[in-house]
């Protein structure tokens, strides 16, 4: 066995995260097709172009991850993140996506992602305070996403 020793480390350890991603990315892409992998995004603007949310994620064959949901506070509940969901989806869709994956904890959106079809498929209670952390699920069967 090689000798070693190990450091701790709180708050900035930027350059050692660096190069354990650099060695993890090395050795994922070298076991999987990672390149296929494509970057998928859509965004709500005012008439006058003033970003007020988006949905952005990432989808590899005909699996589909939401990643980020955003709205602006003052604009929340009027149908965006809906249709910002609806969007994404509509474009996953027509890049040959099928299913589709999302994390979300109890105090984000779970009851938005239920409400458009999401399914809760593991919920991890091991957060403080009570917060939960969803893994939410959603598969399509020959449906189009459009309304």
């Amino acid at each position: 066995m090689p000798t070693f020793s190990i450091s701790t480390h709180q708050g900035s350890f930027s350059e050692e995260a660096a190069w354990i991603n650099q060695g993890l990315d090395k050795f994922n892409n070298a076991a999987a097709p990672l390149h296929e992998v494509q970057a998928l995004a859509c965004f709500a603007h005012t008439p006058l172009s003033k970003l007020i949310g988006g949905a952005i994620g990432r989808y590899w064959g005909s699996f589909c991850e939401l990643q980020q949901l955003w709205v602006e506070p003052s604009l929340r509940r009027q149908g965006i993140g809906t249709q910002l969901v609806r969007t994404f989806e509509t474009l996953a869709q027509k890049q040959g996506c099928a299913s589709f994956y999302l994390e979300t904890f109890s105090f984000q959106a779970p009851k938005l992602y239920e409400l458009l079809g999401y399914c809760v498929a593991y919920e991890h209670k091991m957060y403080p305070h009570g917060i939960v952390k969803y893994i939410m699920v959603k598969h399509q069967t020959n449906q189009s996403f459009d309304s």
